[in-house]
């Protein structure tokens, strides 16, 4: 559906989009995630055709937007962060405006109603848009992204303004929209991004810095460095000995589980595995070792670690010395 290959935007000495690459596929919900400033933004308006990039090429669907800008913007229903309304106008009056400019080809009316229906909006039909709240004001921006069921959406910030019950409802909309459409979903909620994405890309810098599930990148950066273990036992007296184990970088309390017995998690220092020491320190002071487990991050921790600056280096480093170790290791057979 998307392809950007090797996209570069400059402004003057400023790179903003640092030669980046990236596929999505049909069907594929796609978190778009990276600090302010990190070229996020300006890669989604090169996408969408409002911006020109410096080198690279954005094909969607087939339309390489800069040959052939018409054809490929017609492929996209955009919901940007504010979005583009005409607050003196009733919704109707709006998405019939819209439904005109977008040169939409399918039935006016019952075209329009589905659209209405689906983001559940038809009771403000008629009202003026200044008159709504700031959650509906975002319904009527998503239903005119609908309008034509463009094969792409591009929704940046869709939740902004919505109160609890309405964020679930977008979300499990966007969800039912995957089916239909290809979804790129740029967000600074990341439970948001947690609960609607296939995928996670992560830029930093105007570099993708992480391209994959939300799975395999806490698995790829907790590898067997961060755990989690349940030990009977006093409980500063645990601390004492996991503290005092070789290679340990950090000890964190996580409470009581169950009488006596307490869960921590434990982070060793990069490329130690300090299970074996855990298991003998723990025998030899007669302190049961009840449960341990890797200690997945969440998406917020993956997101810290990827985009401090000093720590993609330090990951990098650590998942090519994995990769050399498993290439000796096969070599070895």
């Amino acid at each position: 559906m998307i392809e950007v290959k090797n996209l570069v935007k400059q402004y003057g000495d400023k790179l903003a989009v640092d030669h980046i690459s990236f596929t999505v596929q049909d069907g594929e919900i796609l978190g778009f995630l990276g600090p302010n400033g990190a070229g996020k933004s300006t890669t989604m308006n090169i996408i969408t055709g409002y911006l020109s990039s410096t080198e690279g090429t954005v094909t969607i669907d087939g339309c390489e937007i800069l040959d052939d800008p018409i054809g490929a913007k017609s492929k996209i229903g955009y919901l940007p962060e504010i979005p583009p309304l005409y607050m003196d106008m009733t919704v109707k009056r709006y998405l019939d405006f819209m439904y005109d400019l977008k040169k939409v080809t399918l039935p006016r009316q019952a075209h329009i109603k589905d659209v209405c229906d689906l983001v559940k909006i038809t009771h403000v039909y008629n009202r003026v848009i200044k008159n709504l709240s700031k959650g509906y004001k975002q319904r009527v921006g998503l239903a005119q992204a609908l309008l034509g069921n463009p094969p792409l959406l591009i929704l940046d910030e869709p939740t902004v303004g919505l109160d609890p019950k309405q964020i679930i409802e977008i979300r499990n909309l966007i969800r039912s929209l995957g089916k239909k459409h290809t979804v790129i979903l740029s967000s600074h909620v990341l439970s948001e991004v947690q609960a609607t994405c296939d995928r996670v890309i992560v830029i930093n810098n105007g570099q993708i810095v992480a391209d994959d599930t939300e799975e395999n990148l806490s698995k790829n950066l907790t590898g067997e460095h961060r755990l989690l273990a349940r030990i009977e036992g006093r409980e500063q007296y645990v601390m004492n000995l996991l503290r005092s184990i070789e290679g340990m970088n950090k000890v964190t309390k996580h409470g009581q589980k169950e009488e006596g017995v307490y869960e921590y998690v434990l982070e060793a220092n990069p490329d130690t595995d300090i299970r074996r020491p855990l298991f003998h320190i723990l025998a030899q002071n007669d302190c049961p070792l009840l449960g341990l487990q890797s200690a997945e991050l969440s998406l917020e921790e993956i997101f810290l670690q990827l985009t401090d600056d000093r720590r993609p280096r330090r990951i990098a480093r650590a998942q090519a010395a994995q990769e050399q170790q498993a290439q000796t290791n096969g070599g070895d057979e």
